[in-house]
């Protein structure tokens, strides 16, 4: 499932064709995706001007001037693709097609359709049942050590797992889990509720560097992720525990190999020595 990075990524990359533009069409070519696309998408959307795109967690919010917001999620397998202007000739699982008043064909393609659009507003969308739980954005001012200590505070459960909770921290996946808790140095057996104090200022750190970098590499490609223009993410490429099973530790002296475990029916990829 594409995590805060790559979510962030697609933001980024829809922003520079559909943000201040028109959206002077819409094909909707199926009436649901893992729940129903609302019946009157179509009508409330055509016609609107895109203000601003923002992401909230691993959702995406397309503000349009009437106050209407457009809530998207990406799913497992979904992705934006902007394609010829060629209205004829989709491809099978093409299901939201927008077009601005600039002749840009967007596409929504989601092969699994675990993805998910809905409409809301701006009045109501802090307590849409999609995002009224989801706790601080790991780039925003509102998250650091203390308050990363203060929401996992008590959870018995392992730290790994608690960084799966949304309402822990927004955005946070499989991936990026691996990868902060080996810079913190922090074992993901670790039961949650210890990290405190200077631990939880180093995975608050952790987290958020790695995620900032992972923006900068446009994300991580590993199966269906790609960036609206068609380009992969690279950060793939600079993993330092994720996937990496048998593999040596990359710290100098270490000697160690990276380890696998299943946790919440998830891998976790970590190093024994110097994760503790």
């Amino acid at each position: 499932m594409p995590e805060l990075p790559e979510v962030e990524t697609v933001r980024r990359g829809l922003a520079t064709v559909m943000e201040g533009r028109r959206i002077t069409q819409v094909i909707q070519r199926r009436a649901d995706l893992r729940w129903p696309i609302p019946e009157d998408f179509v009508g409330r959307v055509t016609g609107r001007i895109v203000e601003r795109l923002e992401r909230r967690a691993k959702y995406l919010l397309f503000h349009l001037d009437d106050g209407t917001i457009i809530l998207l999620h990406l799913g497992m397998s979904g992705r934006f693709l902007l394609t010829n202007p060629d209205l004829e000739s989709f491809e099978k699982h093409d299901h939201v097609v927008f077009v601005t008043d600039e002749g840009t064909v967007v596409r929504f393609n989601d092969a699994r359709r675990f993805g998910m659009v809905d409409l809301s507003t701006t009045d109501t969308i802090a307590e849409h049942p999609r995002l009224v739980e989801i706790g601080p954005e790991p780039l925003g001012n509102a998250f650091n050590g203390p308050a990363l200590a203060a929401a996992i505070a008590g959870k018995r459960t392992p730290i790994k797992s608690a960084l799966l909770d949304q309402k822990v921290v927004a955005g946070v996946g499989n991936i990026y889990a691996c990868e902060a808790l080996f810079r913190s140095n922090i074992s993901p057996r670790r039961q949650a509720y210890t990290v405190k104090g200077e631990r939880a200022d180093k995975l608050a750190t952790a987290i958020r560097q790695v995620l900032s970098e992972a923006i900068a590499s446009g994300g991580s490609t590993l199966r269906d992720h790609v960036r609206p223009d068609g380009e992969l993410g690279y950060f793939q490429h600079g993993f330092e525990t994720y996937d990496r099973e048998g593999e040596p530790c990359v710290r100098e002296g270490c000697g160690a190999t990276i380890k696998r475990l299943v946790q919440s029916g998830r891998s976790t990829f970590y190093c024994p020595k110097c994760q503790r």
